[in-house]
C-alpha cells in the first residue's frame, strides 16, 4: 500500500522516471508472489505423482490433489483483465524442476508410510517422465 501512495505522489509531482522506476519494482514483485505461489502448488503436484508412481496405484485423495494443484497454478499464472500468462511455459517448467527435490523429500514421508528415504525413493521413479506428466497435465487443462 505504502508503494501505491509513493507512486500517486511521483505521479503527482511530475516525477515520471522515479515512478516508472517504482511500477517496475512493483511489477517484479508481483511476478515473485506469483511464482512462489506456483511453486508451492508445483510441489504438491509433483509430490503426489511421485506417489503414484512409486506405489503404481492411486487414491481418490490424490487425485484430488492433483486436480487441484494443477488448477491452481493455471488460476495463479493467468492475467484476468489483460489476458494470456504471467509466466511463459518453459518458466513454469523451470518452476517444476526447482519445485521436485522438495517434493520428493515431502513424497518420502508420505509414500509407503514414510518407510524410505529421499534417496531410495527418487530410484523408485522416473523423475523426468513425473516432470513430463506434470507438464502435460498443465498444458491438457488449458
Amino acid at each position: 500500500m505504502e508503494e501505491l501512495i509513493e507512486l500517486r505522489s511521483l505521479v503527482q509531482r511530475g516525477d515520471l522516471e522515479s515512478a516508472l522506476s517504482l511500477i517496475d519494482e512493483l511489477e517484479e514483485m508481483s511476478k515473485d508472489d506469483k511464482i512462489n505461489k506456483i511453486y508451492s502448488y508445483a510441489i504438491i503436484l509433483l509430490l503426489n505423482l511421485i506417489m503414484q508412481s512409486a506405489e503404481n496405484r492411486s487414491t481418490s485423495s490424490w487425485e484430488v490433489s492433483i486436480r487441484n494443484s494443477v488448477i491452481s497454478i493455471q488460476r495463479t499464472n493467468k492475467r484476468r483483465k489483460a489476458g494470456g500468462n504471467y509466466l511463459s511455459d518453459r518458466e513454469i517448467i523451470e518452476i517444476l524442476e526447482d519445485a521436485y527435490d522438495r517434493a520428493l523429500d515431502n513424497a518420502r514421508l508420505e509414500a509407503f508410510g514414510g518407510a524410505y528415504n529421499a534417496i531410495a525413493l527418487g530410484k523408485m521413479v522416473n523423475q523426468t517422465e513425473i516432470l513430463a506428466q506434470a507438464s502435460q497435465l498443465l498444458q491438457d487443462s488449458l
